[in-house]
């Protein structure tokens, strides 16, 4: 099949690793790909050398006239079966464009509601294909009255060849934080931010730390709370020493290869929780926050745990059993087998062509025919 991915917004957020991965799973899966992108984003080096065809553009907002003349001119190019698009700003201008030519539009959705009731409403119909990134998300569309057949479910896809286990890789990264080699890890890895659950996650930490001398904690991020997050644990005079502060960093395979477990301790909904499956591929266990749809990212007792959010005693006490070596070597391995079956990029790359199948043929070349004799 030919796909035209549309992403010309500037953020880096999970919604532009999902772009990424799919697309990149689709090549890897022999479809052709194109992509129009702002150049010089995240999303443009992500897919800069992986056989995506990819094209300058960007839409200032939902009516920019340029956005569109880079899209038609695409699709005159490509010849696309399907347009993709994965952001707000793009949604009514890809079903506008997809609906005059005559071209199937799938667009995701990585967020719950609310949009503007009227997008909301509207774009799961108008759409060909609508899909949130957990059913958590799918849920809460169908709660605002939009028709079960209208929303479905692929979650995202995690790169297993880029998100692996790596002892060498975790031992050197480890080293060069000051952690000990033969120290037990608990990581956490994201925005930090009160509804993160952060303050609760750091008191728990350190009373296990206070417990298990060789547990340590790695947090590898930034955001709002950051300076006061580590303003607390540098006070806490008897473990403060074994907090670890990275920042942010937009590569974080290596981060998540020197953890022993990983926490997801959010005390506000989450729509998905792509760290949690990043982590597990590297054949980390998680510790998370049974809430939202990160319940749907873990095996609960085989791959990680799920964790009442915000409750100190239980997560300590969490992160002390995970303190067993067995325990979390077991849960580790089965962690990555996990994420193999479920998220790897060649498994959703697979089910999102299953989920298109059944659009009415020749919806495109009607479409195509119709934009050459306009542009010709």
């Amino acid at each position: 099949m030919r796909f035209l991915f549309v992403g010309t917004h500037p953020e880096n957020t999970g919604a532009a690793t999902h772009f990424v991965a799919l697309a990149q799973a689709l090549v890897e899966s022999g479809h052709d790909v194109d992509a129009i992108l702002r150049p010089d984003t995240l999303i443009w080096q992500g897919l800069a050398y992986s056989g995506v065809r990819c094209r300058p553009g960007f839409f200032r907002n939902a009516l920019d006239p340029r956005g569109y003349a880079t899209v038609r001119r695409q699709i005159a190019e490509a010849r696309p079966d399907w347009i993709v698009g994965n952001f707000g700003k793009e949604y009514w201008p890809l079903v506008l464009i997809g609906r005059a030519l005559g071209i199937p539009v799938a667009l995701f959705r990585h967020r719950t509601p609310p949009m503007k009731r009227l997008s909301a409403l509207l774009l799961p119909r108008l759409a060909s294909r609508f899909f949130a990134v957990s059913q958590h998300a799918r849920q809460a569309y169908l709660d605002r009255g939009i028709p079960a057949q209208r929303v479905q479910v692929l979650y995202n896809p995690v790169n297993a060849s880029l998100f692996r286990p790596d002892a060498d890789a975790g031992a050197a990264m480890r080293a060069s934080l000051g952690i000990p080699d033969d120290a037990i890890v608990l990581g956490y890895v994201g925005r930090m931010h009160t509804g993160k659950g952060v303050f609760p996650l750091l008191e728990a930490a350190s009373a296990a730390m206070r417990r298990e001398p060789r547990l340590y904690c790695l947090w590898v991020g930034d955001g709002p709370d950051a300076a006061r997050l580590q303003a607390l644990a540098a006070a806490d005079t008897g473990v403060g020493s074994r907090h670890r502060f990275a920042g942010w960093n937009n590569h974080t395979a290596d981060y998540f290869r020197s953890l022993s477990m990983l926490a997801f301790p959010s005390i506000a909904t989450e729509t998905f929780g792509r760290v949690s499956i990043e982590a597990q591929a590297c054949g980390v266990p998680v510790l998370a926050s049974d809430i939202g749809g990160v319940p749907e990212t873990l095996a609960d007792g085989e791959s990680g745990r799920l964790l009442p959010p915000g409750d100190v005693a239980a997560w300590c006490e969490a992160i002390l059993a995970l303190c067993n070596d067995a325990t979390r070597q077991h849960m580790g391995s089965t962690a990555r087998e996990f994420v193999l079956q479920h998220f790897a990029t060649h498994v959703i790359a697979r089910e999102f062509v299953v989920q298109l199948q059944p659009a009415a043929a020749g919806q495109a070349s009607a479409g195509l025919d119709r934009l050459g004799a306009t542009s010709g």
